[in-house]
């Protein structure tokens, strides 16, 4: 007989139970150190939060205006940079979105005509070929102030949806915050000082979302 065999045979009931006993407090014990107990108001006990626009764009918007200003480079340094090497200029100067090269700039214009509260801007220095404007609402469209710092990136949201939202949700705080207090509907013939983004999709015409904008 096999000495397995033989210790088989010596192995008691009393032992036997044992062993299972052990195994049993093991595998309890293993559940028990795996078990997180979760209070009733954590999130985890409440399933996903849903995105909210308006705490997304009042929390972020002050450090999106803080960096596009931070970043923000002379019109007339950029257009140069652009119309000299567009590839070399977007690696210096901007943002890469999906939508293309997202630049930050500044510049002081003169204001000219406006249809839905889009205006030309004549800005000295640039080329005379370059169409600038400034967008002031009451829409604000794109993705400028999203995109232009490139910390907020649709890996931090749920679905395109909420990503989109994000955008919408920084251009309604831009309208709350530093559009409020301009007239937007009074600004042909002024100068004014700008600090914004814009994505170029045509060089010879920017559309800049202001974070900044002041009359003279």
């Amino acid at each position: 007989m096999s000495a397995a065999a033989v210790g088989r045979r010596r192995l008691s009931a009393g032992a036997k139970r044992g062993v299972w006993i052990g195994v049993i407090v093991l595998v309890l014990l293993g559940i028990v150190l795996g078990t997180k107990v979760v209070s009733s108001d954590d999130p985890l006990a409440q399933g996903a939060v849903d995105f909210d626009p308006a705490t997304f764009g009042a929390e972020n918007f002050p450090t999106v205006q803080s960096t596009i200003v931070d970043k923000a480079t002379d019109a007339t340094t950029l257009a140069d940079a652009i119309a000299a090497d567009p590839d070399a200029a977007a690696k210096e100067y901007a943002v890469q979105s999906s939508g293309g090269p997202v630049y930050s700039v500044t510049f002081t214009g003169v204001v000219g005509e406006g249809q839905s509260g889009i205006y030309e801007v004549t800005v000295d220095g640039v080329p005379d070929d370059l169409l600038i404007r400034v967008q002031t609402g009451p829409a604000i469209n794109g993705t400028d102030l999203r995109d232009a710092t490139g910390d907020i990136t649709f890996g931090q949201f749920t679905n395109q949806i909420d990503f989109q939202n994000a955008a919408s949700a920084l251009n309604d705080e831009l309208k709350k915050t530093v559009l409020a207090d301009v007239d937007t509907t009074n600004l042909t013939g002024k100068t004014i000082e700008v600090t914004g983004a814009f994505t170029l999709v045509n060089p010879a015409a920017w559309l800049v979302t202001p974070v900044e904008l002041s009359v003279q």
